[in-house]
């Protein structure tokens, strides 16, 4: 860290003081003096995470370890617009509470994934494609003064990447891409230990890159874009014209309106060839843009996330095939292909890094005497991080 011994001991006296870590039981060493332990102090605060997708939310409430006390899923729908969205996760986090026996006072900070380029310092995000309405919105301001507390706003890839980073698959990579196949299709990347978001915060916008200019329309406008053939939208699309055709598939026993990428999934699972061959043709796409990512970056890890991915091996075969045959000896032999070990929970560990992180600076920062009423004593835990 560059720091001289007596500059650590203030810091983390200073830590000590604040109830924000504490002493653990040394570890036992064959000779010479036992080294201090220190750990977080799970019981110095509570912080919420929200992972926003184009058709769902995922809302969980953690300690200051980052272990989940208690969370839940429900719809979203984000093309509804900001007016509509944002009070209805307002309202779920306060549920949420509520249900646990939890006051909002606290809170302490709340991280937030949305499906779209953010620009991290505005706290909003830009040109999103699957968020309309969205464009130059005050998410982060709006959710601050709502729940009074920090908040952090990330893009779900960025927060997938975090979460596998530090809870999941990545853990130890330096370099690492984390690909988020759902309805649309991003990437987070991880490079030098460090979230990238480019210079506007649209780093990883992977699902627009042109895989054929005569393609289909995407959302962005462009034709031919990654996400277009191979992004949940567009694997239900394939489905449903699987359907009409009359050919015989599992799928024919699903209503139309509710012929998703997950239910091509399922039925790909269940040894249904048609629905295979969507996913593996998918993952063939999706191979071949990460083939561009591996040459252009070099990562150590490449982390398949989303509701697609659990598909399993049929999507991650096709893109460990295409990325073999299309990237470059050095690059390719390098990099690590697999899916994320902590399924659909990426995004929401990651937002709750986050929050960890921007609860841990505050406190030091304001410095405030820890409540013994800031921890209840009683929370139905629901469910707990890896």
């Amino acid at each position: 860290m560059g720091l001289t011994r007596a500059a650590v001991t203030l810091i983390v006296n200073d830590l000590i003081e604040n109830e924000v870590i504490f002493e653990a039981e040394s570890r036992a060493i064959p000779s010479g003096r036992p080294p201090v332990v220190l750990e977080i102090n799970p019981k110095r605060g509570l912080v919420a995470a929200v992972d926003m997708g184009a058709t769902h939310m995922n809302i969980a409430i953690a300690d200051f370890s980052a272990k989940i006390i208690a969370e839940k899923s429900l719809p979203l729908d984000i093309r509804k617009g900001p007016q509509i969205c944002m009070p209805e996760v307002s309202r779920s986090l306060k549920e949420l509470l509520a249900e646990n026996g939890i006051s909002q006072s606290q809170l302490m900070a709340v991280g937030i994934g949305v499906p779209g380029p953010v620009i991290t310092d505005a706290g909003m995000v830009v040109s999103p494609p699957i968020m309309p309405g969205w464009d130059g919105y005050p998410i982060r301001k709006t959710l601050e003064q709502e729940l009074g507390c920090a908040i952090s706003l990330n893009n779900d890839a960025e927060l997938g990447a975090l979460g596998e980073w530090a809870y999941g698959a990545g853990r130890g990579e330096k370099n690492l891409a984390f690909i988020k196949v759902g309805s649309g299709i991003g990437a987070g990347l991880i490079i030098n230990q460090q979230i990238y978001g480019g210079t506007t915060g649209s780093a990883g916008e992977i699902g627009h890159i042109t895989i054929d200019e005569n393609g289909p329309l995407c959302t962005c406008g462009n034709h031919g874009c990654l996400e277009a053939f191979a992004g949940g939208h567009a694997i239900a699309l394939q489905a449903k014209k699987l359907v009409e055709s009359g050919k015989r598939t599992l799928l024919s026993s699903i209503p139309m309106e509710n012929l998703t990428a997950q239910e091509v999934a399922k039925a790909a699972r269940r040894g249904d060839l048609p629905a295979q061959d969507i996913i593996m043709r998918a993952g063939t796409f999706i191979g071949i843009a990460i083939a561009g990512l591996v040459n252009l970056f070099n990562p150590g890890a490449v982390i398949i996330g989303g509701g697609v991915a659990q598909s399993g091996d049929l999507l991650t075969t096709s893109i460990r095939q295409a990325v073999g045959e299309r990237s470059l000896r050095a690059s390719g032999r390098g990099v690590h292909i697999t899916t994320a070990m902590l399924g659909r929970r990426s995004s929401l560990m990651g937002a709750t890094v986050q929050a960890v992180n921007i609860a841990i600076h505050d406190a030091i920062e304001k410095k405030n005497p820890v409540s013994r009423n800031s921890f209840p004593s009683e929370i139905k835990q629901v469910s707990t991080s890896e």
